[in-house]
């Protein structure tokens, strides 16, 4: 690296500072985790795609379409799901939520049956996220170690103050808007490894002639998921239906964008975005990936370069191996700045629900300093936390991108369900509902404890079926209890059955590519 790269994300690294301090002064709560709800839909929208299309999908998507061993084009099936799972968010959970008018969307289950259901659902909620914001932060380290040359436990230091300061003095505002500049730099940063890939490969033809078919196979048919992690693409309908659905809907760290928006008309355009735009992007990842992947497998010397089942090192190498002085700190800045998003993202969300589900125990109001004070606090100490825990990170899965998600498919199945009975099976009990969701959990745990042979993305679906079954049935052999909490009618049917027909034409998209690339 040169001395403009230096000055290039030092320069970055300034300014996500100087933007904390200009979003610092907020009046309450409401202002501070929801940005006073005056977000507009655009920037939203980019803070979503910036959370979920981070640092992890940065490296890791290319990783795994390039050279990761039984990888290939076949991660676009993650992407099928999508529009369909937000049309289950737009038919009544999101909107309701919306209309609550609540901080943290588990005070919508306190509400609807009790103040143990919120606890036991925050605390899932804590324990996965934190867990899952270490991989994050891992996948920061990763990448500095591998093009500047810094140590994992500096690289988190570094990473983690600056995010923690200004993601704690600037708010929702803070964060909003750093995610949205953050999401233009990383699609240019991607858009660019693919064009210097390209000229390196000596173009798209020479790539396609040396790539193995079987990496070109976009969707798996003949497999349902029962041998361990093949992508097959029954799981990665039905489990990323749940997975998405309840990742978008039910998790305070993306749920908390929605309950940002003006509206729900605003609302409903930000969920419709993200599902439309999400596919482009991603491919361009796998692209990316395609074209780096074949320019490591047909060169020894560069494949020397990657630590032993670490194929994450794939993008970074090609970082500082490839790209030309400004142009390494440039998309060092937009890694940079995609996974500080993701940090600062659960960050606050993580605030918001310390505060506003477990700083009010003994249902006490505290006043709008004391109330700051507290959020300010529970931030820094949960950043501080995930710093720690980041430091053994790295063990999970193959990939980062993959470890995310299997610890998100143990808990999203059993939450996705506790709320969707919670608005629309109005006899069920807060006992029930609590049994239901603990049994969902720890059925998805003992999957992944025993390592059964099955693959990771049907805990997703068991653990949701579990909780529905357990809950419906405890429920009958209680005393029913009818609740008059209010739901909010959402979208309308053929916005809902666009969406469910856009999901198919990704397959059709999918089960396209092949046969377009062999040609």
């Amino acid at each position: 690296m040169t001395t403009l790269d230096y000055v290039i994300i030092i320069a970055y690294l300034a300014g996500m500072l100087l933007l904390g301090g200009l979003f610092r002064q907020q009046s309450d709560g409401k202002d501070y985790f929801l940005g006073g709800r005056t977000l507009s839909w655009p920037a939203l929208t980019l803070s979503v795609m910036a959370t979920q299309l981070s640092a992890i999908s940065f490296i890791s998507a290319p990783a795994f379409v390039g050279i990761r061993e039984g990888g290939g084009l076949v991660w676009l099936s993650y992407e099928l799901a999508l529009p369909a799972a937000v049309a289950i968010l737009l038919w009544r959970l999101l909107p309701s939520l919306h209309r609550a008018g609540v901080l943290s969307v588990y005070d919508y289950l306190e509400q609807r049956f009790s103040r143990s259901t919120r606890l036991l659902i925050s605390f899932v909620f804590q324990l996965s996220r934190s867990f899952a914001t270490a991989i994050m932060i891992y996948a920061i380290a990763l990448i500095l170690q591998g093009t500047i040359g810094l140590s994992q436990w500096l690289a988190i230091v570094l990473i983690g103050v600056i995010t923690l300061i200004y993601s704690a003095m600037g708010g929702m505002k803070a964060v909003v808007y750093g995610d949205a500049m953050q999401m233009l730099l990383i699609v240019s940063g991607a858009a660019m490894c693919l064009w210097v890939g390209l000229d390196a490969a000596g173009g798209f033809e020479q790539v396609l002639a040396s790539a193995d078919p079987a990496r070109l196979q976009t969707v798996n048919l003949t497999s349902y998921g029962l041998d361990g992690a093949d992508f097959g693409l029954l799981p990665m309908l039905f489990g990323g239906i749940i997975l998405y659905a309840s990742y978008y809907g039910c998790d305070q760290s993306e749920a908390q964008r929605s309950l940002s928006s003006k509206d729900i008309p605003s609302l409903r355009k930000m969920l419709i975005s993200v599902a439309v735009l999400r596919f482009p992007i991603t491919l361009l990842y796998c692209t990316t990936g395609l074209v780096v992947g074949s320019l490591f497998l047909n060169n020894s010397e560069l494949m020397a370069q990657i630590p032993a089942d670490k194929p994450d090192w794939m993008m970074p190498v090609f970082i500082v191996e490839f790209l030309p002085a400004g142009m390494v700190g440039f998309l060092i800045v937009a890694i940079m700045a995609a996974a500080m998003s993701s940090l600062s993202s659960a960050i606050n969300s993580l605030a918001a629900v310390t505060v506003e589900d477990l700083g009010r125990l003994r249902g006490q109001q505290p006043s709008p300093g004391s109330y700051m004070k507290q959020a300010r606090l529970a931030g820094v100490g949960w950043g501080l936390l995930t710093l720690v825990l980041s430091l053994y990170a790295g063990n999970i899965a193959p990939t980062v991108i993959e470890a995310i998600n299997k610890i998100g498919s143990v808990f999203y199945g059993p939450v996705l369900a506790t709320f969707l009975l919670g608005i629309h099976a109005r006899t069920v009990t807060a006992r029930a509902m609590n049994a239901g969701l603990a049994a969902g959990v720890l059925t998805n745990v003992t999957l992944w404890l025993t390592e059964a042979p099955l693959f990771w993305f049907w805990w997703n679906a068991i653990g949701f079926v579990i909780t529905v079954v357990i809950a419906v049935l405890l429920s009958t052999r209680q005393r029913s209890v009818q609740t008059t909490l209010p739901t909010q009618t959402g979208a309308r049917w053929p916005l809902l059955m666009a969406l469910v027909a856009y999901s198919g034409l990704l397959i059709l998209i999918c089960l396209a590519i092949p046969g377009l690339l062999l040609r």
